[in-house]
């Protein structure tokens, strides 16, 4: 299973209990989901980063890369790895009216949303920075 299908598990476990639940082989599911999130990040980041300028260096290169890729994972993330999480106790009361309303999803999880401490920490876990 990919860092995507990980990622998802883990949230789908914690904030979507009773989709996670409805799920028969979640080894299976949730490696799948994210063979399929990472061939769509890759496919957006191509499209997001173009073709290189003339003259463009190695570093120039690698930035433009890493920041198309970045912007690809804030939109297919919350899309179909990190969804709102189902209305109860954990879930703020407003994400949970909106979304019923039927309002769009974020394109990113910003500093406010619930998630966002857990994955800043686990992204820090994975590059060895410290807080």
């Amino acid at each position: 299973m990919n860092k995507y299908g990980t990622m998802a598990r883990g949230h789908w476990e914690k904030w979507l209990p009773e989709r996670y639940a409805a799920i028969r082989e979640p080894d299976s599911f949730f490696s799948t989901l994210g063979r399929e999130a990472e061939q769509q990040v890759e496919e957006l980041a191509d499209q997001i980063a173009g073709d290189g300028q003339p003259g463009e260096g190695y570093l120039e290169r690698a930035g433009r890369l890493a920041a198309a890729r970045s912007q690809a994972e804030e939109i297919v993330l919350p899309q179909m790895v990190l969804p709102e999480p189902e209305p109860g106790p954990a879930a703020d009361p407003a994400e949970g009216s909106a979304a019923q309303e039927g309002s769009a999803r974020p394109t990113a999880i910003s500093p406010g949303h619930p998630l966002w401490a857990e994955v800043d920490a686990e992204q820090r876990e994975r590059t060895g920075q410290d807080g």
